[in-house]
């Protein structure tokens, strides 16, 4: 079983910045292929990025050269850097683990809202 708790949301003006954090509770982490969704207003779920326990990172167009994953396995911690933050970047953040058994796990999100 993996827990997860995300934090770093709140309120920005756009072309600001924000990290979020992910913080797992298992007992290996490395393991684990770590990803960052979001969920719009009005909108369905989509992956924002995804890194691999092998460091191998993936993004949509739609974050492309603004995002960034990172991750620190010593601290259980996934990241994800926005940079450059727009009106449409405004969703709930969801972490998402999973492991080499199929299992899936999600994190409660954190709100991010990009507005003046």
């Amino acid at each position: 079983q993996v827990q997860l708790v995300e934090s770093g949301g709140g309120l920005v003006q756009p072309g600001g910045s924000l990290r979020l954090s992910c913080t797992a509770s298992v007992r290996v982490f490395g393991i684990l292929t770590m990803a960052w969704h979001r969920q719009g207003p009005g909108s369905q779920r989509e992956l924002v990025g995804r890194i691999t326990n092998g460091g191998v990172r993936n993004y949509s167009d739609s974050v492309k050269g603004r995002f960034t994953i990172s991750r620190d396995d010593r601290k259980k911690t996934v990241y994800l850097q926005m940079n450059n933050l727009e009106p449409e970047d405004t969703a709930v953040y969801y972490c998402q683990a999973s492991d080499r058994f199929g299992g899936s796990y999600w994190g409660q999100g954190t709100q991010v809202t990009v507005s003046s």
